[in-house]
C-alpha cells in the first residue's frame, strides 16, 4: 500500500459535520463489519457456557450478545474520536465519518453516550457482582485509543479491554469469581495480542510514519513469532481451563484442530504479508472463535 504524504488537517473540519443520520452512523459504528463484535461477543459466551456447564440462561446469551454489540460500536466511536486526526492520514481510514468530516465530535460524544446508555440498561437484569464490575469495561474502553499513543504493545490493552467481558459473564452466570475465570480472561488477552497483531499489519508502514504504536511495529519481521507465542499461550490457557472446569475429550479434539489451523496461519506470516490478506487472517479468528465455544459446549456432552 502506498505511503500518503501526511496530511493537513483543514480548517474548521470539526464543524463540517452534516448530521447525524442513519448512513453515517453506520458507517461510524462498522455495521457492515461486525468482526470486532464477535471477537467481543464470543469469550463471553465461552465463559457462559464453562460457568453454566453447559447449561447456560438464554436470557444471558441475549444480554451479552446484545452487550457485546452496543460496547463495541461505543468502544469503535471512541477510538474515531481519539484517533480522527491520525486517521486522517491513513488511507484505509481517511474517510470514517469523524476524519473526513462528515460527523463532528458533539454527534460522535451524542451517539457514543447514547450507546453506553443502551449498555448500561442491559444491567437491570444482571446481578450485583457484574453490576459492580461493569464500570471496568467502560474505563478500558475509553483508555485503549490513548494506549497507542504511550505502550509499545496497545494489542494486550485491547485484550484486557476485550477480555473483561469473560469475567462480567462468569460473575452473572455463577455469582462468583473461581480461579478459572482467570486463565479463560488471560487466554483472551493472549487470543487479542495474536489478531490484532496481524490487523496492525494493515497500517504497519502508516503507523509508524505518523506515531502509532502497536505490536506490528514493536516486532517488525518477527510479528509471526509474535502471533505464533501468543497463540500458544491461549492453547495453553484454555486447555487448563479445560481441565479445570472438567471438560470431555471432544473439547480437546477441537483445540487439536485449532491449534492445527492457526499453525498453518502463523506459518503465512513468516513472509511478507499484504493489507488484503493481513485483513482475512484477522477475519478467520472469528471461526477459531466459534470453533472454540463449539468445542466448549461438545465438551460439556
Amino acid at each position: 500500500m502506498p505511503n500518503p504524504s501526511p496530511r493537513v488537517s483543514r480548517p474548521g473540519t470539526e464543524q463540517l459535520g452534516r448530521g447525524l443520520n442513519w448512513s453515517t452512523l453506520s458507517s461510524l459504528i462498522r455495521l457492515s463489519n461486525q468482526s470486532g463484535t464477535m471477537l467481543l461477543m464470543l469469550p463471553t459466551l465461552w465463559a457462559l457456557v464453562l460457568a453454566s456447564r453447559g447449561r447456560p440462561p438464554a436470557s444471558l446469551l441475549v444480554i451479552f450478545a446484545v452487550g457485546s454489540f452496543l460496547m463495541r460500536s461505543a468502544g469503535v466511536v471512541i477510538n474515531d474520536l481519539v484517533d480522527r486526526s491520525f486517521d486522517r492520514q491513513v488511507d484505509r481510514t481517511r474517510m470514517r465519518p469523524l476524519a473526513s468530516g462528515a460527523l463532528n465530535a458533539p454527534e460522535a460524544l451524542a451517539a457514543v453516550t447514547v450507546l453506553v446508555l443502551m449498555t448500561a440498561s442491559l444491567l437491570i437484569f444482571l446481578n450485583q457482582l457484574a453490576i459492580l464490575l461493569s464500570p471496568v469495561a467502560l474505563l478500558l474502553a475509553a483508555f485503549y485509543p490513548f494506549s497507542k499513543r504511550i505502550i509499545h504493545l496497545p494489542q494486550a490493552v485491547l485484550g484486557i479491554a476485550f477480555g473483561w467481558g469473560v469475567v462480567m459473564a462468569w460473575a452473572a452466570a455463577r455469582n462468583s469469581l473461581d480461579h478459572q475465570v482467570w486463565l479463560l480472561y488471560a487466554s483472551v488477552v493472549f487470543w487479542a495480542v495474536a489478531y490484532d497483531t496481524i490487523y496492525a499489519l494493515q497500517d504497519r508502514a502508516d503507523d509508524a510514519r505518523i506515531g502509532v504504536k502497536s505490536s506490528a511495529i514493536l516486532f517488525g519481521t518477527r510479528a509471526w513469532i509474535a502471533v505464533g507465542a501468543s497463540v500458544c499461550g491461549m492453547l495453553l490457557l484454555l486447555v487448563a481451563t479445560g481441565w479445570l472446569v472438567g471438560l470431555g475429550p471432544m473439547f480437546y479434539v477441537v483445540l487439536a484442530a485449532v491449534a492445527g489451523f492457526l499453525t498453518h496461519q502463523v506459518w503465512k506470516l513468516r513472509g511478507p504479508v499484504s493489507p488484503v490478506i493481513a485483513f482475512a487472517l484477522f477475519k478467520q479468528h472469528v471461526w477459531i472463535g466459534w470453533a472454540i465455544f463449539a468445542g466448549i459446549w461438545a465438551g460439556f456432552l
